[in-house]
């Protein structure tokens, strides 16, 4: 069963896991559990999704019981209203704090890799760095590897946009296969038991769509994920 962060009358946020797909997609089409099919079940009615999450990356992710809801949700996202405040484990140690403004062209449908022929699209990445730790897998040039936790702040909302943004900066997340580097995510995952995206969309912060009242939806970090930041010493905000 997927756990209910929040839910009422006319929408409900659950803590997606990393590697649940929202739903079907060309990606892979071989998958058969889907986080729509699975929470329709389980609440015994239809809900439409608001917005979507990589395959990998787990934390909230909201859907409404309506499709007008979910319309006037996908206007809020789109709009930029909603604040989404996600946690990333990855590859070096990241300025203090920065804005990555590159444009990205969408997907190629089905596939990983960026459609030529579309337009690029403007985007804006901002993070914060929390914390820095190192660990002994050597790279071409030294005997240890740096990496951080990071709070990401994306203000558009275009596909794969924090992992395609931190790789432009050279800071990818950490067991990103797609945009990462597979020797160091496989290292990292044996040394630290992570075998997963370390991504997570921690919060939301919207306005109801019903009456305009504040919400915040938080998801709490999955227990691999937690457990890596406690037994580095770190406290995620």
């Amino acid at each position: 069963m997927l756990e209910i962060l929040y839910r009422d009358d006319d929408l409900v946020a659950v803590h997606k896991p990393a590697g649940l797909m929202v739903h079907r997609s060309d990606l892979d089409r071989r998958e058969t559990r889907f986080a729509v099919q699975l929470l329709r079940a389980q609440l015994g009615r239809h809900v439409f999704p608001a917005h979507r999450l990589d395959r990998g990356t787990s934390g909230v992710l909201l859907f409404a019981f309506d499709a007008c809801t979910a319309a006037r949700l996908g206007q809020a996202f789109e709009s930029r209203a909603i604040e989404k405040r996600y946690l990333a484990v990855v590859r070096g140690w990241p300025e203090p704090e920065g804005a990555i403004e590159h444009p990205l062209r969408r997907l190629a449908d089905g596939k990983d890799v960026p459609d030529a022929g579309a337009p690029r699209q403007e985007a804006r990445t901002d993070y914060r760095r929390l914390a820095c730790a190192e660990a002994p897998i050597p790279s071409r040039d030294h005997e240890t590897t740096r990496f951080a936790l990071v709070e990401v702040f994306p203000r558009t909302g275009r596909q794969h946009q924090i992992r395609r943004h931190l790789k432009h900066i050279s800071h990818p997340v950490l067991g990103d296969a797609t945009y990462g580097k597979g020797p160091l995510n496989r290292a990292f995952a044996a040394l630290f038991g992570t075998g997963r995206l370390l991504l997570a969309c921690a919060d939301l912060h919207l306005a109801h769509p019903a009456d305009g009242r504040p919400l915040r939806l938080h998801a709490p970090l999955e227990p691999d994920f937690a457990a890596l930041c406690t037994r580095l010493g770190w406290t995620p905000p």
